[in-house]
């Protein structure tokens, strides 16, 4: 029996990679088969254009990110140690790419959102709904934090869900600027003050 091609994993790998470091417009599908060490011819094998490769990576990336939301935020701790479970996790990140790779890449999902502002309108699209997936999550979460009693009810709603996850890109967005995770230690603090809560 063959081998199983892996070539569509590594387009999808090597496109994921290539865009928290370059952005999508700079790239082209030669440059991203190359990096794949997939033939150009394969890459049409399965992706239409550059857009679907970019909108399957995308889909990629936050399958594997929504595992580790899901994992920091379910369990019987109260919901802001999950909570802070999930933010602290997401600096971690980027202190281990500066770390490892000497740089801070930012994430992927808010680095395409600004450059792909006013283009590719699928894409735009499905990052907003990955956003608003996000926004539910981190409301589900401050919801559990009311009902304990540790945030005000009226802080439990989606636009103070949508201010945590605005405020976790806008430091990773600064984080990248200043090619320093540093910039993520006020993370926590801050979003405390954000819900309203004192310390857990």
């Amino acid at each position: 029996m063959g081998r199983t091609s892996t070539a569509r994993e590594r387009l999808l790998d090597a496109t994921g990679e290539l865009m928290q470091h370059r952005g999508y417009s700079s790239l082209g599908v030669a440059e991203i088969c190359a990096a794949a060490e997939v033939k150009k011819g394969s890459f049409y094998h399965f992706f239409t254009s550059k857009q679907d490769l970019t909108l399957q990576a995308v889909n990629a990336y936050w399958e594997g990110q929504r595992g580790a939301w899901t994992l920091a935020l379910d369990g019987p701790d109260p919901a802001l140690v999950r909570l802070r479970r999930l933010l602290e996790g997401m600096a971690q990140v980027q202190r281990h790419r500066k770390e490892t790779c000497g740089t801070v890449d930012g994430c992927l999902l808010g680095n395409l959102t600004l450059e792909l502002s006013t283009q590719e309108p699928d894409v735009r699209a499905r990052l907003e709904e990955i956003f608003d997936e996000q926004t539910a999550l981190i409301g589900d979460v401050l919801s559990q934090a009311a009902d304990e009693g540790d945030i005000p009810r009226e802080h439990a709603e989606q636009s103070v869900a949508r201010a945590v996850i605005a405020h976790l890109e806008g430091l990773v967005l600064f984080a990248k600027l200043k090619n320093d995770p540093a910039v993520l230690d006020t993370l926590w603090p801050h979003t405390l003050l954000l819900v309203s809560a004192e310390e857990p």
